[in-house]
């Protein structure tokens, strides 16, 4: 009972002293400072609350322990006990500082061709109507289509909070069995799009020096190669240090185009820090599920068999047909159970 009771004091001192912090002109006048302490005040927004419950249900069961008319609800009440401990502990299970954070998609046909290109705009429409479901507001940055319809490649930023919670998922390759509409002899063809899933950064957390910024401006094309515009409105952005290359060209400003093209950038720079670290933190590689590194297989997808499998947990599920629609809550909840399962075994090894 102790060390619970040491957790929940834990809890109770922590919050407070972030409730001091965001007070303190200091912190307030500091930008960096004051979003890093009013995001650990959210964090610890939950398990403050199950902290307080605890305490709450713990003298309601002293108090029945001391008095023979309310003994009878003590065995009700120290389940709740255990119960709030899990979750308590769950819940300060350290989570991904990313997770709040919004998001910048980019879908890329892979292997297949023309097909592959389709495939690429099912996957942005599937992941689009999940943005829509989860009450997610989108917004298409750049696409670069092909003359059936598909895309090589589209860029999209999803906004909301835990964003990057539920999107972090679809970073990977997805494969697809099906018959192409191509195809005359009725046969089923594999091919593959590949997802990366990047938290958008903000400005204060990546600083980009202009002098490192190679600046190419040119016209827009379009998917057979001819030009749509009439003056150099695409941007093309080199980050020299690392060699990142960012092109935009859907908006008729360079202004417009530039500002796009520094927010992936941006987001670029961010994930590849966040990757390095990563790599450096063995605990944390061992408790993740799937790299989200686009080689990756992720997800099969199954037309013949309406079926969907994710192969970080195997886990089947017959309703393709829905998540195409962008019912894919049961798969982000199944892979974030698994996540907090580890996390918690991480804690306790």
């Amino acid at each position: 009972m102790a060390a619970i009771e040491d957790l929940v004091d834990e809890v109770d001192r922590s919050y407070r002293e972030m409730q001091e912090r965001m007070s303190d002109p200091a912190v307030f006048n500091d930008h960096r400072e004051a979003a890093e302490v009013g995001r650990r005040l959210k964090e610890l927004e939950g398990p403050y609350k199950l902290a307080h419950e605890w305490r709450e249900v713990s003298n309601d069961a002293e108090a029945a322990r001391a008095d023979a008319d309310l003994r009878e609800l003590l065995p009700e009440l120290e389940e709740r006990l255990e119960r709030l401990e899990e979750e308590l502990k769950l819940a300060l299970v350290e989570t991904d500082p990313a997770d709040r954070k919004d998001v910048i998609v980019e879908v890329r046909q892979g292997v297949g061709g023309d097909e592959a290109a389709l495939w690429a705009g099912d996957v942005y429409r599937m992941l689009t109507r999940y943005a829509e479901r989860r009450g997610f507001k989108f917004e298409q940055l750049s696409t670069s289509g092909n003359e059936e319809g598909g895309f090589k490649e589209v860029t999209f930023a999803v906004k909301g909070d835990g964003a990057y919670s539920v999107f972090k998922w679809e970073g990977g390759t997805h494969r697809v069995q099906r018959v192409p509409v191509t195809e005359s002899q009725g046969r089923i063809h594999t091919s593959t799009a590949t997802v990366a899933v990047m938290p958008e950064a903000e400005e204060v957390e990546v600083e980009i020096d202009a002098n490192e910024l190679k600046i190419d401006v040119y016209r827009s094309t379009g998917p057979g190669g001819q030009s749509v515009n009439t003056t150099d409105s695409a941007v093309r952005i080199t980050h020299l240090p690392t060699g990142l290359v960012v092109s935009m060209q859907d908006e008729m400003s360079q202004i417009q185009n530039r500002a796009k093209a520094l927010r992936v950038l941006r987001a670029r720079l961010y994930e590849q820090e966040r990757a390095r670290q990563q790599a450096e933190t063995d605990a944390a590689r061992r408790s993740q599920i799937g790299s989200g590194e686009r080689a990756e297989k992720i997800r099969t997808y199954n037309y013949p068999e309406n079926r969907v499998t994710d192969h970080r947990i195997k886990l089947t599920l017959h309703k393709l047909d829905q998540a195409l629609q962008g019912a894919l809550d049961d798969l982000t909840e199944a892979l974030a159970s698994e996540e907090r399962r580890q996390a918690l075994e991480t804690a306790h090894a």
